[in-house]
């Protein structure tokens, strides 16, 4: 959309995005500044070996060998090329070789995601992957490549919106039930884009207490929290419009 002329199209003053959050009481807001989610990427390494029969394994080079070691290596990231002052997560959630159980196969695959809240950490974090995977395997004899997505930046809050975001929360339902410094999280939001355009408060709006996690089947959307985010939207565009 921003592609596209989204924003030549259509200028804008401010932006602002809204997420329900599972777990969260009912009527509650958080309206926070600054950072609010990480910036994600996923990645897939393609480790290449030679295949063999499982029964005569000096005859070929282990890929599976060298995706175990690596699994293990690309942990160490974040534990000892980070920063402790930063934050970053790197997750491996998908191993996939072989199909036969005495066939070394010729190729494995490792997939997974990394999420940081600056991009100078994310860019590291990719060149030491690429350093690692291609340095194991070459020490195992195979090779290793890899393919580095990076899906989303960091939703950035700026003070302006954020403050304006949270005054509209504060008449809705009381400063009580308004959070102004809530932790980041470590999800990622495409809403990230359209935040470096134009100044933006991205919120979480509360989906219950008892409210199943989202991404899991068991969730359920609570309809009582669609009034509270309908007014919400309602009152910034009158807040906004009011000098007009």
């Amino acid at each position: 959309m921003i592609e596209d002329g989204l924003f030549e199209q259509f200028p804008c003053d401010s932006l602002y995005a809204m997420h329900n959050a599972p777990g969260k009481p009912l009527g509650t807001f958080d309206a926070s500044p600054v950072t609010r989610t990480a910036a994600g990427a996923f990645f897939d390494i393609d480790v290449l070996g030679k295949g063999a029969h499982g029964a005569f394994p000096h005859q070929g080079i282990d890929p599976v060998t060298i995706a175990g070691e690596l699994i293990g290596a690309l942990q160490t990231i974040v534990a000892r090329n980070i920063s402790p002052t930063e934050t970053a997560v790197l997750s491996i959630t998908q191993v996939h070789a072989g199909d036969a159980y005495n066939v070394i196969p010729e190729s494995a695959r490792l997939s997974g995601t990394i999420r940081t809240f600056s991009m100078d950490v994310m860019n590291k974090i990719r060149a030491r992957v690429e350093q690692l995977a291609s340095g194991i395997a070459a020490s195992h004899g195979g090779s290793a490549a890899l393919d580095f997505r990076i899906i989303f930046h960091p939703v950035v809050n700026a003070e302006t919106t954020a403050a304006l975001a949270a005054e509209v929360c504060d008449d809705l339902v009381g400063a009580d039930h308004v959070t102004r410094d809530r932790p980041p999280s470590t999800g990622s939001e495409d809403f990230s884009f359209m935040a470096e355009q134009v100044p933006s408060c991205y919120l979480h709006l509360g989906n219950g207490a008892d409210s199943k996690p989202v991404h899991n089947p068991d969730y359920d959307f609570n309809d009582e929290a669609l009034v509270y985010g309908a007014s919400f939207f309602s009152r910034i565009v009158e807040r906004s419009l009011q000098g007009e």
